[in-house]
């Protein structure tokens, strides 16, 4: 399978509301305050949104976020997406002193999955994703996305 880069994804967070521990692992809330979408057919501003974070006792996050984003000519759409970050001890390093990793750094993986009514968007309704995030400096994740081709 041929994979296409098809966009970046960069999403700032704030900081987190820990909601706690439970059976399955540790909940945290963040709020996705901001953000940008840059690639050749898709451009555009995260308009807000939120990621429900589970961290289980594997050592790995659970990456639920939902979002909107705004487009560069004024279409709305609905991102949603599931992933896999690995907590290793890059990744609680950057997080704990406000610094970046890179991409190699840690699994950290994502499907993300659009909805939009406009007519100039609904390729994106019907196109498979794959996201390779990092962590940022200063509360922020960046995923570079592909599609199969």
């Amino acid at each position: 399978m041929k994979l296409v880069h098809e966009f970046t994804f960069r999403a700032i967070l704030k900081p987190p509301l820990l909601i706690g521990a439970g059976p399955i692992g540790t909940r945290m809330y963040y709020e996705v305050s901001g953000g940008e979408v840059v690639g050749e057919r898709l451009r555009g501003t995260v308009r807000g949104g939120g990621e429900w974070a589970l961290i289980g006792p594997d050592g790995y996050l659970r990456v639920d976020v939902r979002a909107q984003i705004e487009t560069h000519d004024g279409a709305f759409l609905y991102v949603q997406y599931l992933g896999l970050l690995e907590m290793n001890a890059a990744v609680q390093n950057a997080i704990g002193k406000g610094l970046g990793t890179e991409f190699t750094d840690q699994y950290f993986h994502t499907n993300p999955r659009f909805e939009t009514g406009d007519a100039r968007y609904t390729w994106l309704n019907t196109t498979f994703f794959i996201g390779e995030g990092r962590v940022l400096p200063g509360n922020a994740v960046e995923y570079r996305v592909w599609r199969p081709s």
